[in-house]
């Protein structure tokens, strides 16, 4: 272990120590009797689903009430599953699978068969804030799943996603109940470290609230000599007092990441290598990348009457990027042999997000209606250079690797590498209005709503000092209508048309791969359809959707298709037309017993490709079928004591558009177990996770930011952590 590693964990748990006095707050608790206290704080320590999310446009709304399929997973299950970031959050549904985009440490999901950036994922509404590559899931209260498009809901997704579904994190706040937390921590092999959460409500009337939490992480993970940290904190101050409510939230966040293991890609296109040993790292010693963002939301709301609502929101975040970074292309399937090439890509961006509405209620006669209305405006710019190493390529292999010199980055270099200049400005505007017909004793609900949206993209060059390239100024329309009918209180149908609006995808700027490097292509539409019912009996919950929804196809040409070696063009052609059903159930049917399990069946099918040659075909990392299941018991014979455990499992992918190769399908078990007892008047939780139990060695992905790309699955992790809530 780093001998710095020691002095951060020092600093955190003298952090932390500081932190406990911050009970003070409190007046000392009265002598509670053992037993008592762990039978409640094994209440809050019970994992669960909420069937309920802020819905953009909408606010924050029951999923009973809307013809959309949310649900939000909160902050209980993130402890308790030790999750470190957003992506083993999103493990736990089966419509979402994650994997890496653009080469580096960027988590990248695929909801429905349709990617969503990590750019793409929206914190309390706002589009862009949120850190662009990892979040750290610590600092957030839920982390609400729209499955779904959502371009009236949110508006258009800024990074060109978001067309099978919306993340939404909400930030924690300070409750009626104090909280101080502290939490050490351990994950094999030998990463390390510790997190405090503390909030209290301050006032007769509690009308202030504070909360502060933080984490700090430092180490070697499970994979072989890969080397993660991870610092953040955040700040959420809010107050309410009568018809007026404030919010201020800010957040530092860190990570690093050194000799990571990359994405794979394949020069040999006759067959796909087997997946070698889970824990193997075939990356880079000089691979690394640095993440530094600085985000916050200032947020107002106005009761000006019972009836009539005024909020507004905005949002900024100030975000670098540096490393190195390294392509891993296999060239013989067979024997693993592989080539590395080497790239600098430091990058910023300064974001603005914001939005103004009213929310007002009236009656008409027989009817009720909920109106919405407001704007909302993204500012975006990215500044951004690449340095390139040798194309040629250093010999090394995946099941034996081989580390290799650092490269020279000097073979291709464009913008200044010292000082980045813009290279790329977003700027989307919106205006939306809805109506919730409420009728027949609020048995039936009826939305009906449009945003009319401006988009303008302007790119500038890299070779010229930063002179204005292209530009992309366009409005487009995309309205929804859904209905909800409740035949009884525990029954809930509903069908939506909804759409999608993205920006059109970006080629990457590297010439030895794309003829067509640089090209910014127009934004376009995705159409969906769905149906769906859910139930709730109390103690459980149940939804199923049938939906489809199609897009614009991005697929990757080579000039010659017999020449492995030849350029390639990103074009847009035909369609991807997804149709499928999600099944979930959640809750806790028997007393003690919770679960959280669902799947999703997915036919994803290439249309009107050209001159028809993939018509019919799968599209490519979209497994046909998804499982996710994941159980706790709270033992009845040994007081305290609860037994978890997970199945996840996902069926063959497709590597390539022409369905000639793929990858097998996976399951993956993972064990753990949690002990509440008292310290004095202390609830103390113990908790043990193991992570793929099996140690399985196996694809997890086939899915790439621009085509294929090979992700391996995270190799057997333990996870360790004690809990003191005072």
């Amino acid at each position: 272990m780093k001998q710095s590693n020691l002095r951060q964990l020092g600093i955190t748990v003298s952090a932390m120590a500081l932190a406990v006095p911050a009970v003070a707050w409190a007046q000392a608790p009265e002598a509670r009797d053992d037993t008592d206290i762990v039978v409640t704080a094994q209440r809050l320590n019970q994992s669960q689903i909420l069937r309920e999310g802020a819905l953009g446009a909408l606010g924050n709304q029951d999923a009973f009430n809307v013809p959309f399929a949310v649900k939000s997973y909160d902050s209980t299950l993130i402890l308790n599953q030790q999750s470190q970031t957003l992506g083993q959050v999103l493990d736990n549904d089966p419509s979402v699978r994650t994997t890496y985009g653009f080469g580096n440490a960027s988590e990248q999901f695929v909801v429905r068969g349709f990617p969503l950036f990590g750019e793409d994922v929206a914190i309390d509404g706002l589009y862009g804030i949120t850190p662009r590559q990892l979040v750290s899931p610590e600092l957030y209260d839920q982390v609400q799943i729209l499955n779904g498009a959502s371009a009236f809901l949110y508006g258009a997704a800024p990074g060109g996603t978001a067309i099978g579904g919306t993340v939404n994190v909400m930030p924690k706040r300070a409750t009626g109940r104090l909280i101080a937390r502290v939490t050490a921590n351990y994950n094999s092999d030998q990463h390390i470290g510790g997190a405090f959460d503390i909030g209290k409500r301050f006032g007769d009337d509690e009308s202030f609230g504070v909360r502060v939490n933080g984490a700090g992480r430092w180490g070697d993970i499970s994979i072989d000599d890969e080397y993660r940290s991870s610092t953040v904190v955040g700040l959420a101050a809010d107050w309410r007092s009568g018809s007026v409510r404030l919010s201020f939230d800010f957040a530092y966040q860190r990570s690093k990441v050194e000799h990571m293991r990359p994405m794979v890609q394949i020069g040999d296109f006759s067959a796909l290598p087997k997946a070698p040993k889970s824990s193997i790292n075939f990356g880079q010693p000089w691979q690394f990348t640095t993440l530094r963002d600085v985000f916050g939301i200032l947020k107002a709301e106005v009761d000006v009457t019972d009836d009539f609502m005024l909020y507004a929101s905005l949002g900024a975040r100030d975000g670098a990027e540096r490393g190195n970074y390294q392509g891993f292309t296999v060239t013989n399937s067979a024997t693993g042999d592989a080539t590395v090439t080497g790239s600098r890509i430091p990058r910023n961006d300064n974001n603005e997000a914001g939005q103004i509405g009213l929310r007002a209620n009236l009656d008409t006669g027989p009817f009720s209606h909920e109106i919405n209305a407001g704007i909302s405006a993204i500012r975006q710019v990215n500044r951004n250079a690449f340095a390139f190493g040798d194309f040629g390529g250093s010999p090394t292999n995946l099941y034996n690797p081989v580390d290799v010199a650092t490269p020279d980055f000097n073979f291709f270099i464009g913008g200044d590498i010292d000082n980045p200049f813009p290279i790329g400005r977003t700027r989307l505007f919106s205006m939306f209005v809805s109506d919730t017909i409420t009728a027949f004793d609020e048995r039936v609900l009826l939305t009906v709503g449009l945003r009319r949206q401006k988009m303008k993209i302007l790119s500038y060059g890299y070779y010229d000092g930063g002179a204005l390239g292209t530009s992309y100024d366009k409005e487009a329309t995309t309205p929804v209508l859904g209905i909800v009918v409740k035949p009884t209180e525990n029954i809930s149908l509903y069908a939506n048309r909804v759409q999608a609006l993205l920006q059109g995808p970006s080629v990457p700027n590297d010439p030895s791969q794309y003829l067509n490097f640089g090209e910014v292509f127009a934004p376009f539409k995705a159409t969906q359809y769905e149906i769906g019912g859910k139930v709730n009996f109390g103690r459980w919950n149940a939804s199923v959707a049938l939906f489809k929804t199609a897009r614009p196809n991005q697929l990757e040409r080579r000039l010659d298709p017999n020449d492995p070696n030849s350029l390639l063009v990103l074009t847009l052609e035909g369609e991807q037309r997804n149709r499928g059903i999600e099944l979930s159930v959640d809750g806790e049917p028997v007393e003690g017993l919770r679960l959280i399990a669902g799947l999703s069946v997915i036919d994803a099918e290439l249309r009107r490709t050209q001159g028809g040659a993939l018509d019919g075909n799968q599209a490519l990392g979209v497994p046909e079928f998804t499982a996710n299941a994941n159980i706790e018991w709270d033992t009845p014979f040994f007081p305290g004591f609860t037994l978890t455990g997970r199945v996840l499992h996902t069926d063959k992918q497709y590597f390539d558009a022409a369905n000639t190769l793929s990858i097998p399908s996976w399951t993956r078990f993972d064990l753990g177990a949690r002990y509440v007892f008292a310290a004095g008047d202390t609830p103390v939780t113990l908790r043990f996770n193991v992570d793929n139990v099996a140690d399985k060695n196996y694809w997890a992905s086939a899915f790439g930011s621009f085509g294929g790309q090979l992700v391996m699955g995270l190799p057997r992790t333990f996870k360790a952590s004690i809990t003191a809530d005072f």
